[in-house]
């Protein structure tokens, strides 16, 4: 495929803000949003206005730009709303996973110095007020909205979808309905605002255990959107069934900031990833892509009624977040019939994507590579240590420079600077090999992330909390293969001397305290650690005993992309 796009980006030198707002006006009366569950449809004309009403209320409420905005809730749509009017104020959006609990909420609020919070109604077994209320008393306890947290200095507000539980909170709906969506107020701020200014922040983590906010700008999710679309071959005309977390790039750039670059129209089946709301969504809003980790298609394709809905409207859509398995891309092509289903490549601090195949690629590429560096980045393959090129065909660490890179982690330069170098180069971390033919294949990392059906699982904050259990005096975490996730975690403890405690009891510990996907699967309690003559975990040598101890042979051996 020839990778010159049509036209010049449209999008380069605009805001997120001004980017809605001309598709507005392109595409006024087309689907935006849709929530089938719920019985949501909103227009892009109407969601520009809608969007406008919130930066309205945002700015009387005295929301300044450059402020960070929080957001933790399921998949609704006023999480979209609040992404867009941060844009549209100059704020910056803080995505706050939506699985975290109280340990986790307690650094994000700290780490990213949230201003303002915007909390989700109950979902399930989250109950994301509670939380808050835990972290911060002063709001519960509070007579009206005027209160402040000592714990955690920048706090000022907290924002309620939803009903408003108490004295100390507002409420989103209450804000927005008196709201001037004409405001000289919000046109005066949205020219304030500047492409190369930060839109989001995202955490990631990394060896250090503490996440860190990477820092993404309006040109950075901009141009990253418009290329992913251009890949797709997406037009106004498209319907992208979104099954996905928001607070994830996957979601919220790959998924609404391409919506609002080509005009198509978002699906959103339910809060969270239900796979028969999913099937039913596609069928019935005629979706034309689907987006998923790899055990999401898993289980849509293994559903007891996958038979009974019509997905013939299916043309594209993206399997990524982790690594695809092989088999699993050729039956999501033969049996969903989804024939230009595509991967990418990417992380968080790429905004996400680095390299991606494109709908019109052979099936080879499409389903075995991570395809190729999408236009605007150069990718190169280095040595992990002298960071000196790889000759063709070999592997070695990719590292990327162009308009994805981030501006930076929040408030860690040290970090930035491990991570992007004095030329520009982001270094991901992760091994790679370049063919012949230009397109790339993951074939390992050098970070020791887990990727666990596409979450982002950090060893070392798994570490360091387990590491307050009085029983633990060592602790070393790794991901273990699994043919439904990819990867599970896994956990050897060394116990302190007299101490003991069993597997079950400190997973219990985790419990309510760390997101449940990140509490490891399975807990060897051992004697010793094996260790290099520096005292460095052997973690491979862990990893490689944890798979034959349990019978992983099979798991691991599964290829793919």
């Amino acid at each position: 495929m020839n990778d010159a796009s049509p036209q010049a980006p449209w999008v380069a030198g605009k805001t997120v803000s001004e980017s809605l707002h001309e598709t507005a006006q392109r595409f006024p009366d087309r689907d935006a949003l849709v929530f089938p569950a719920i019985g949501f449809r909103i227009s892009w004309q109407a969601l520009d206005r809608q969007v406008s009403k919130v930066a309205a209320a945002w700015i009387e409420l005295g929301i300044q730009a450059g402020e960070h905005v929080g957001i933790w809730s399921m998949n609704v749509p006023e999480w979209v709303f609040a992404q867009l009017a941060a844009a549209r104020t100059g704020a910056v959006l803080v995505n706050v996973n939506p699985s975290y609990r109280i340990h986790e909420l307690e650094d994000a609020l700290a780490l990213a110095d949230v201003s303002t919070l915007i909390v989700g109604a109950a979902y399930k077994d989250s109950n994301f007020r509670a939380m808050v209320e835990t972290l911060c008393p002063e709001i519960a306890n509070a007579a009206a909205s005027a209160w402040s947290c000592p714990r955690y200095p920048a706090l000022k507000r907290v924002i309620a979808l939803g009903d408003r539980p108490g004295h100390g909170w507002l409420s989103f709906r209450e804000l927005v309905s008196h709201a001037d969506p004409d405001s000289l107020a919000v046109r005066d701020r949205a020219r304030q605002i500047h492409p190369s200014h930060v839109h989001n922040i995202q955490f990631t983590s990394g060896t250090t255990g503490l996440p860190k906010g990477a820092m993404l700008t309006h040109t950075n999710v901009l141009l990253n959107a418009f290329y992913t679309g251009e890949r797709l071959r997406y037009t106004e005309l498209d319907r992208i069934c979104l099954p996905v977390p928001f607070y994830h790039c996957f979601g919220c750039v790959l998924g609404v900031m391409v919506a609002v670059v080509h005009g198509a129209a978002v699906v959103v089946p339910a809060p969270a990833f239900d796979p028969l709301a999913t099937l039913r969504a596609i069928h019935e809003e005629r979706c034309t892509a689907i987006y998923g980790v790899p055990t999401m298609f898993s289980a849509l394709l293994d559903h007891p009624r996958f038979s009974e809905f019509d997905y013939s409207s299916l043309r594209t859509g993206i399997m990524s977040g982790a690594p695809c398995p092989l088999p699993l891309m050729n039956k999501v092509e033969t049996v969903m019939g989804v024939g230009e289903i595509c991967i990418g490549y990417g992380q968080t601090e790429a905004s996400p994507i680095i390299t991606f195949t494109s709908v019109d690629d052979p099936t080879e590429v499409r389903v075995g590579t991570v395809g190729r560096p999408i236009p605007g980045l150069e990718v190169e393959i280095v040595d992990s240590i002298s960071h000196s090129p790889q000759p063709l065909g070999v592997s070695g660490e990719l590292r990327v420079r162009g308009h994805c890179v981030m501006s930076g982690y929040y408030k860690n330069p040290d970090a930035t600077a491990r991570a992007i170098d004095a030329e520009g180069w982001l270094y991901t971390g992760d091994l790679a090999r370049k063919r012949e033919d230009g397109n790339y294949r993951i074939v390992g990392r050098s970070k020791e992330v887990v990727i666990r059906g596409g979450e982002n699982i950090y060893p070392a904050e798994v570490e360091e909390y387990l590491h307050h259990h009085p029983a633990v005096a060592e602790v070393a975490v790794a991901g273990l293969p699994d043919a439904h996730y990819g990867e599970i975690v896994a956990a050897w403890v060394v116990l302190k001397p007299g101490a003991s405690t069993s597997e079950q009891e400190l997973k219990d510990f985790c419990v309510d305290q760390i997101a449940r996907y990140k509490i490891p699967r399975h807990i060897m309690i051992v004697q010793t650690l094996p260790k290099t003559v520096t005292g460095k975990i052997k973690k491979h040598v862990l990893k490689e005993q944890g798979i034959e101890a349990l019978g992983l042979k099979e798991a691991a051996a599964i290829e793919t992309a």
